[in-house]
């Protein structure tokens, strides 16, 4: 007997979720997901245990209501608590144009999807809801990945689940792996969904095959991902992939409290002529109620009315519910939270306490270290300070695009080299052609460079990198690409910066200035440079009297920045001028030491 997943063993046992975790908690099994595999004997015991009397067996169900109290979890000393509803899964379908995600959008959306209340009034709500016999599953109704990574990348896990359709007949193309590049950065689970299975000759091995040089292993091929062949025209396999969207969502065992602290997640927002600024919010905890102070990102408003994703009317809106608000005078972004305050005026000051705070924020990105001269800008200086962060943080996350597939290919190979036992080198993408604003916004929230080989990024892409403070570098040879990644290697460290002699000047005479409050000491260049702004010590008699720094340099009347030697020039210290003829000058430029220099 092969193998048995978790979800295939719950879905033929009809066994709920809450329960299957209790018996492989009790049989001391340890699983990783609703993908994870079961040997012939834990199956067994499962089987056995499944069929015994059980009080879990009359336990309520979400859809019943949650019990005030019960126990820990499986294998935690059981202390007295309250268990939240479960809440339905939130998912997001991704992939190819032409793959079908539209068309399955559409079937799921014209055949589960629950007749609309009489008299209520249809909108947009950019969000629906599929019943199926093990509920509800809300389904996100957004223009692509990049719609998706938005909302993440300003810090909102919406979707639980990101379905990746691909064509059967066309296998894994430039958009499906953008598509599992956002996913994988957004840290979802990840289903696949083989469509156009009902067309002619079809090889679905193949396309598991293509997926599997992505990253993406399908279950059968000994992976964690789980593959589902459908058709979105005829309808075959749409119900097993909704069954299986539900049940692993059982199986995360997702709850929310209705009763808790508001908590919601913007993922559009529009205006609309007649009734202004229209937000969809995905509301993952407590509940939303109409006559509520909403705070949602820079913005608030008093919820003026509610309509459900089947358009219509509500008054109040519990966790795993999408809704669109109407209340607002300026319109949020998707990706915002939204959250509820007391009244108009706590909302208020919530709202300038943020945009002072992204004002405070802005300033700190504008004051950081400039590049180092003759050198780009180390990852610590892009990236903050990323020496202090776990070691699985301070990888290098590269987006890479090429002029053709044998660059990139190429390329990916060196880069795999490039890491070190320390910080590896993750490519988050690699494709052919200019780069795109989705991918500004992959390495947004990937916190990654972009590195362009023998193409170049239109003026648009370049504007918004800018605008969010991310590298957008071109080059048209490839070592010096791969030194730029090793560059960024040795930059995931705060640079350690050491003080070298740099050279040494004689004062001869000293200049009176009376009129500049100050004397300028008039000397000869004997050794290397003397530079502005260096570090400077005054040797006097063989023993150092003063430390300072190079605050002018003159050769004549002109101000310069460097005076070699064999030269005259006259030199002001910082804080010092007590200068004797004969005293030595010795300054130091400060060098940032590379490892194993």
């Amino acid at each position: 007997m092969s193998k048995v997943r978790i979800y295939t063993l719950a879905k033929e046992l009809g066994v709920e979720s809450q329960r299957m975790l209790a018996i492989l908690d009790s049989l001391g099994v340890e699983y990783k997901s609703a993908s994870s595999t079961l040997d012939e004997g834990t199956v067994q015991a499962v089987k056995e245990i499944a069929a015994e009397p059980s009080e879990a067996k009359n336990t309520p169900t979400a859809s019943q209501g949650a019990p005030e109290t019960g126990g820990a979890a499986p294998g935690v000393e059981a202390v007295p608590q309250k268990i939240f509803p479960h809440r339905a899964p939130t998912v997001t379908v991704m992939g190819h144009v032409d793959h079908g995600k539209t068309s399955l959008l559409d079937f799921i959306r014209h055949t589960k999807v629950a007749e609309k209340e009489a008299g209520g009034i249809t909108q947009h709500v950019g969000a629906f809801e599929a019943n199926t016999k093990r509920g509800r599953v809300v389904f996100i109704d957004t223009p692509g990945h990049e719609a998706f990574t938005s909302i993440r990348e300003r810090g909102a896990q919406v979707a639980d689940i990101a379905v990746i359709v691909v064509a059967a007949d066309d296998g894994v193309m430039p958009q499906t792996r953008e598509a599992i590049a956002h996913a994988k950065a957004a840290k979802v689970q990840i289903v696949v969904a083989i469509n156009k299975i009902d067309l002619p000759g079809v090889n679905v091995d193949r396309i598991k095959e293509e997926l599997s040089r992505e990253g993406v292993i399908a279950e059968d091929y000994g992976g964690d991902v789980p593959v589902i062949p459908i058709s979105a025209r005829t309808g075959q396999g749409v119900d097993d992939l909704l069954e299986y969207l539900n049940l692993v969502a059982e199986l995360a065992d997702l709850r929310a409290d209705p009763d808790g602290e508001l908590k919601g997640v913007v993922i559009e927002a529009r205006v609309d002529r007649q009734a202004g600024v229209l937000a969809t919010v995905i509301v993952q905890n407590g509940t939303l109620r109409v006559s509520d102070f909403l705070v949602i990102g820079e913005t608030y408003g008093k919820v003026r009315a509610l309509t459900d994703a089947n358009g219509a009317r509500i008054t109040q809106a519990g966790p795993g519910t999408a809704v669109q608000l109407l209340g607002f005078s300026e319109t949020p972004h998707a990706g915002d939270t939204a959250t509820r305050a007391r009244d108009e005026h706590v909302a208020r000051e919530q709202v300038q306490a943020r945009k002072q705070d992204r004002l405070d924020a802005e300033d700190a990105r504008v004051r950081r270290l400039p590049p180092r001269p003759g050198g780009p800008p180390t990852l610590f200086e892009l990236l903050g300070n990323p020496g202090e962060a776990p070691a699985e943080e301070r990888d290098v996350n590269v987006i890479l695009r090429a002029d053709t597939q044998g660059s990139v290919e190429a390329i990916k190979g060196v880069l795999e080299r490039a890491g070190t036992e320390d910080v590896k080198v993750n490519l988050l993408f690699a494709g052919i052609g200019a780069p795109t604003e989705g991918d500004v916004l992959l390495a947004s929230t990937g916190a990654a460079i972009i590195l362009c080989f023998n193409v170049t990024a239109p003026g648009s892409v370049k504007k918004m990198a800018d605008l969010k403070g991310l590298q957008v570098k071109t080059y048209k040879i490839i070592y010096e690409l791969v030194d730029e990644v090793q560059h960024l290697v040795r930059g995931t460290v705060a640079p350690v910066f050491e003080d070298r002699y740099a050279g040494k000047a004689e004062v001869r005479m000293v200049i009176r200035v009376p009129k500049a409050g100050g004397n300028i000491a008039g000397s000869y260049v004997q050794d290397g440079h003397i530079m502005r702004g260096a570090k400077a010590r005054v040797l006097r008699k063989g023993k150092e009297f003063a430390k300072s720094s190079v605050s002018g340099l003159k050769r004549f009347k002109e101000d310069v920045r460097e005076v070699q030697s064999g030269y005259e020039c006259g030199i002001n210290l910082a804080n010092f001028d007590e200068f004797e003829a004969g005293d030595i000058i010795e300054v130091f430029e400060t060098v940032e030491v590379t490892p194993g220099s």
